[in-house]
Formats: structure tokens, C-alpha cells, sequence
């Protein structure tokens, strides 16, 4: 037993206190802010931003520098979704879950391709290609960034943008010894399962009236 905990957490000796506790807070608020998601409550932007800033600090530690740029990204984009999510279209209604148009559909493909040369860039500049978490951390960049941006739109899309960047997550973080971190995704992708079939069921409903 002692063997498997080491195995997970024994990285965590290496680590400041101060540190491991930070870490642990920014997951618990970020399983608040996914859950929020999932029941389309717009306290997923303050609860997130507690999260991102959090690790904002962390990853740059950590020096997981596409990760800290998300993270960074998904603070402001909190802003302007917590605008959007409370904007009212009339006097009785706010922006309600819809699917992506044509146009969002493209300016999504821009987001990934500029994010992909933006984190290319960085690594090189930063001279930090030491391995496949740099590949891995450059994809799950641009792919977290447009799932933020089509959340932040209220976009049914930005489920399957968050289930696939996870899923790379999952082993990305645990073998750079953030358990806790990993665990969060692990989490996170079944959460952003659910969180789809909840917003397929408010958009069908919603038809249906």
C-alpha cells in the first residue's frame, strides 16, 4: 500500500506546503466552476477565476507554459462570459444555450491554429522542447482555448472541445507528478460528459416550446 501511495503522492515531498495546498484549492474550485457549467449557473466565472489564478501561478512554477497561458486566457475569458451569460436578448431572457453557426465554426478553427503557433512560438523562444508534455501541453492549449471561448459563448460544442483536452490532460499531469491535478481531470471528463447531455437537454427542450 505505502509502495502505490508513493507511487501517486511521493512527488508531493519535493513540493513546497504552502504549494500542495494551492494546488488542492484551485481543483476544489475548479470541480465548483465545472459543476456550475454543467447546470448552466453563471458562478462558473468566479469560482474559475479563483482556480485559474491559482494555477496561473503554479504552472509557471512548473514551467507548463501553455498550460499558464490557458489558464491566464480563461481568467479574462471568465469576464467576458460572465457578460454574455447575463446579457439579456429582451427583457425577459439572457443568451441561451445554442450550437455553433458557420461563422463560429471558422473563427473556432482560426482560435486553434493562431493558439498552436502562439505555444509553438513560446517553447521555442523559451527553448523548453524537452519532451513529449511540451507536444502534449501545446495541443491541449489550443484546444482548451477554443472550448473556453465557445463556453463562454454558451456553445452546446465547448463539451467536446473540454472532454478531448482532458482526456490528454489525464496522463500529461500526472506524469509531471500533479497527481491531484490529474485526478481533477479525470473527474472533469466524465463531468463535461454529463455537462453535454445537460445542455443537449436544455436545447431540445427548449425547442420543443
Amino acid at each position: 500500500m505505502s509502495q502505490l501511495f508513493d507511487f501517486f503522492f511521493g512527488q508531493y515531498s519535493l513540493y513546497d506546503s504552502i504549494d500542495i495546498w494551492l494546488e488542492i484549492i484551485a481543483v476544489i474550485f475548479g470541480f465548483l466552476s465545472v459543476w456550475f457549467s454543467k447546470n448552466n449557473n453563471v458562478l462558473v466565472f468566479p469560482s474559475g477565476m479563483i482556480s485559474t489564478s491559482i494555477f496561473a501561478y503554479l504552472l509557471l512554477k512548473w514551467e507548463l507554459f501553455g498550460d499558464m497561458m490557458i489558464n491566464i486566457y480563461y481568467f479574462f475569458m471568465s469576464i467576458y462570459g460572465w457578460y454574455i451569460w447575463t446579457r439579456k436578448i429582451d427583457e425577459n431572457n439572457v443568451t441561451p444555450i445554442s450550437k455553433m453557426t458557420s461563422m463560429e465554426k471558422q473563427i473556432s478553427l482560426i482560435i486553434f491554429t493562431l493558439t498552436l503557433a502562439f505555444v509553438y512560438l513560446v517553447y521555442n523562444i523559451l527553448d523548453k522542447w524537452n519532451g513529449w508534455t511540451a507536444y502534449a501541453d501545446t495541443i491541449t492549449t489550443a484546444i482548451f482555448f477554443v472550448g473556453m471561448w465557445l463556453m463562454a459563448r454558451r456553445k452546446i460544442e465547448n463539451w467536446t472541445y473540454w472532454i478531448v483536452g482532458n482526456i490528454i490532460s489525464i496522463p500529461l499531469y500526472f506524469y509531471k507528478g500533479l497527481t491531484f491535478t490529474s485526478i481533477q481531470y479525470i473527474i472533469f471528463t466524465f463531468m463535461a460528459i454529463l455537462g453535454y447531455h445537460a445542455w443537449k437537454k436544455n436545447i431540445n427542450s427548449n425547442l420543443l416550446i
